[in-house]
């Protein structure tokens, strides 16, 4: 795993952090003891936050200040935290995709930062978080064209992967995918990473037979 935060991000946004997990997996269409740890949580959620809360927390209103900063209109392009927050709020639950997709999205809303995972053997060694070019734009996953210019985007040499926003359809995972990455986001720096690093490695291991896990927290 190599990752770097490149400079013109960072000065931008000082407090950007990340929290990555590398692991090998079996990644299953449905694991159902996952679903149930899931449901609890959305429970949990619906039942304790009211949907003018949302942008009250700080790692969603630090997220959406981040994207202002770099010029992105946080109320069209949506962390990824805040958009499945809303969605579960509005009481839409959220889609089953898979197993490690299902965790990255309980990870993302137990920590409320974005989150991300990518297959690794579909991206090159040297990935880097930087700032999207003016005109750049992916095929995200279940979704057109996406406008990346100005977000906080994942590029690898062969281009933008993925940002907190949206993923693209390229590094996706799938029921194929033995190899995966994933990152928590954190616009509020890296102080209360470490917990996520473990909820993260300890879900893979446990839902998709995780090993080799690997771990690190960028600044």
């Amino acid at each position: 795993m190599n990752l770097s935060i490149h400079t013109e991000l960072k000065r931008a946004l000082p407090s950007i952090s990340l929290d990555c997990v590398c692991a090998t997996v079996r990644v299953e269409k449905q694991n159902a003891a996952l679903w149930d740890e899931i449901s609890a949580h959305l429970a949990h959620l619906t039942a304790t936050i009211k949907p003018e809360q949302i942008t009250t927390f700080p790692q969603i209103a630090a997220m959406r200040q981040a994207y202002k900063a770099l010029g992105k209109d946080p109320s069209r392009y949506r962390g990824s935290a805040e958009a499945l927050l809303r969605r579960v709020l509005a009481g839409k639950g959220l889609y089953q995709i898979n197993s490690v997709v299902d965790i990255n999205n309980l990870v993302s809303l137990e920590s409320l930062n974005p989150a991300g995972t990518y297959d690794l053997e579909k991206i090159t060694p040297l990935i880097e978080l930087r700032i999207g070019a003016a005109g750049e734009s992916y095929k995200g996953i279940g979704k057109d064209l996406i406008n990346i210019e100005s977000l906080p985007v994942f590029a690898d040499a062969a281009g933008p992967l993925g940002s907190p926003t949206s993923d693209s359809e390229r590094a996706m995972v799938t029921l194929q995918t033995q190899k995966v990455l994933m990152v928590v986001f954190s616009f509020t720096g890296p102080q209360d990473l470490d917990q996520w690093v473990s909820r993260a490695g300890e879900l893979l291991h446990r839902y998709c037979g995780g090993e080799e896990i690997e771990t690190s927290i960028e600044t």
